[in-house]
């Protein structure tokens, strides 16, 4: 049977919710025996109730200096986190101090069960990709009210102020001597937090703290952070997500307003270059060898477009955005903004202006952020003025403003770099890249 997109959405949704639901479900109770320790179904168990297996001890630590500790400073954190976290009754118990328990595996995208108790003035938190944090404290200690403590757990903290997620939505904590119940589920950048049951963070953008200029990490570990109060752990459970499931979790969180460019079927409503171009399982495909500007019949101002992309291997085509209807977009529109398998070794020693998700030639998108060669991504463009920001696979890698580019690749001009209107569509060079579900929304 065939469902439509916005039916694997919904269904993603309940199944989604169905798993969190069996997973406290069937999470053991304190005092079990640790080998009674199961994941719930499509889990796997993080903490095995009676040893340091599968974690090591790291204090707050720029990730991306690891590889320079020496294995002497490793084996002192081993033993500072041995001084300080122990096991009971299935409970990973931290006395307040020391450094914080980490997982020896780094993870992307992923959907982390967690349980904490503490105590009264308590401050904590969970470092996701090893980076802080979802907030845990005392939600009735006055002296934090002013820092936000009184809004409750739940908050990535170290988000700017004012920005999305940085307070959770509502207030969930249980009083003290009861265990809460973390579900944190994470796509790309893109983090979602449910407290007891509760949504506190709703697919808001977890910052980069260690480089605001710079979006989080692609992967890495996870990290339960020790702050001057007991804290008990348990349950602690992980899924990591896949490519398909994480392309309709972005899905499911667009914006309404949005309508399908491509029927899924054939070209109508396409212009430009539609005989290089081939409608195959329902995606456009450039045909090998064969290249120009495919575009839409209508020409937008400003607008977002979803999308998701598939390239071979060395791929190479671009999105042409407030295209005027011939020539080269990456100049007489206002820019083409690159699709590009990164990795190829042919590209190796391009211009940073040159890789995925760059406005050709003007600004260099933030790379790392793929999805392996021969699997779908998702993107979202947004072309507001003249600011354009792409958002792949849940991470934001491109926000620049065109009017306020100097430095061109080569010295080569772009005339259309100021275009206000055109149309969108998709730049071949010879490589059979495809696109599926194209959906666009006008903006005022």
């Amino acid at each position: 049977m065939t469902m439509s997109f916005s039916s694997v959405s919904r269904l993603w949704k309940f199944a989604a919710g169905a798993a969190f639901s069996v997973a406290l479900t069937l999470a053991p109770a304190a005092g079990v025996m640790a080998e009674d320790v199961k994941a719930p179904e499509g889990f796997e168990v993080l903490f095995d109730g009676t040893s340091y297996k599968g974690w090591h001890g790291r204090p707050h630590f720029d990730p991306r200096k690891w590889n320079e500790v020496t294995a002497e400073q490793r084996a002192e954190w081993d033993k500072d986190m041995k001084a300080h976290w122990s096991f009971e009754n299935n409970e990973l118990v931290n006395d307040g101090h020391g450094v914080y328990m980490t997982t020896d595996r780094d993870f992307g995208d992923m959907e982390l069960l967690i349980e904490y108790k503490t105590v009264a003035k308590a401050d904590s938190g969970i470092y996701l990709r090893s980076n802080p944090q979802v907030q845990i404290w005392d939600s009735t200690e006055e002296a934090k009210f002013n820092i936000g403590a009184n809004l409750g757990s739940g908050g990535l903290w170290n988000n700017s102020p004012g920005a999305p997620g940085k307070d959770p939505k509502v207030k969930a904590d249980k009083p003290f001597g009861e265990w809460n119940k973390f579900r944190i589920l994470q796509v790309g950048s893109r983090t979602s937090v449910w407290l007891n049951g509760e949504m506190v963070v709703d697919h808001a953008i977890m910052e980069n703290f260690w480089d605001r200029a710079t979006p989080l990490f692609a992967k890495g570990p996870i990290q339960l952070q020790t702050h001057g109060g007991e804290i008990r752990w348990r349950n602690i459970y992980v899924r990591e997500i896949g490519t398909e499931e994480a392309n309709q979790i972005l899905a499911s969180k667009q914006a309404d307003g949005f309508q399908s460019l491509f029927d899924g079927k054939s070209l109508e409503g396409w212009a430009g270059a539609v005989k290089n171009y081939e409608v195959v399982d329902g995606s456009i495909r450039c045909k090998e060898g064969q290249g120009g500007v495919l575009h839409t019949a209508k020409e937008y101002g400003d607008f977002q477009v979803a999308l998701q992309f598939r390239l071979p291997p060395g791929g190479n085509n671009g999105l042409a955005i407030r295209y005027p209807g011939e020539g080269d977009t990456a100049y007489v529109g206002m820019c083409e903004l690159q699709v590009l398998d990164n990795d190829a070794p042919q590209y190796a020693k391009l211009d940073p202006r040159q890789y995925h998700g760059s406005a050709y030639g003007m600004i260099a998108a933030k790379r790392g952020y793929h999805r392996p060669t021969g699997e779908w991504n998702y993107q979202v463009v947004t072309v507001k003025g003249s600011k354009i920001t792409v958002e792949l696979n849940g991470t934001v890698i491109l926000d620049g403003d065109l009017s306020t580019v100097k430095d061109l690749m080569a010295n080569t001009p772009h005339p259309g770099k100021d275009r206000t209107t055109g149309y969108f569509g998709f730049a071949g060079h010879g490589d059979a890249v495809e696109f599926r579900n194209v959906e666009i929304r006008e903006l005022k």
